[in-house]
């Protein structure tokens, strides 16, 4: 049984707006440790919006604090990213990342999903 990463929820939204993205970690992946949420907008560099530990410790990008929030469920292996007050710079392709194994290093990642903040 492969390892998947299935993220979903993107979609077109308006500035001021809200958002939920969800990815849920099935298959042959075993002992989580961070749950995260990454992001590449068209021509830049993918970069980290928030992660959370197995133990509940989050951490947030500056550009988003305040705005979004991280919540997992260790029982069902999901993560969720909250998005509020979107603004058009939060446009990208959202990603989810899964850190497992007994050491943490194995790492899978899902397809993506889009995010467009336009009015």
């Amino acid at each position: 049984q492969e390892q998947l990463v299935e993220e979903s929820g993107g979609g077109l939204v308006q500035p001021g707006g809200s958002l939920t993205l969800s990815c849920v970690a099935s298959g042959r992946i075993f002992s989580i440790s961070a749950m995260s949420w990454y992001r590449q907008a068209p021509g830049k560099e993918r970069e980290l919006v928030a992660s959370s530990s197995r133990l509940g410790s989050t951490t947030v990008a500056d550009s988003v604090r305040g705005r979004f929030t991280i919540s997992r469920d260790n029982a069902k292996n999901t993560v969720a990213l909250q998005m509020n007050n979107l603004k058009p710079e939060d446009t990208a392709v959202y990603y989810c990342k899964v850190r497992s194994g007994a050491d943490g290093s194995v790492v899978n990642w899902g397809q993506g999903t889009q995010v467009t903040v336009s009015s």
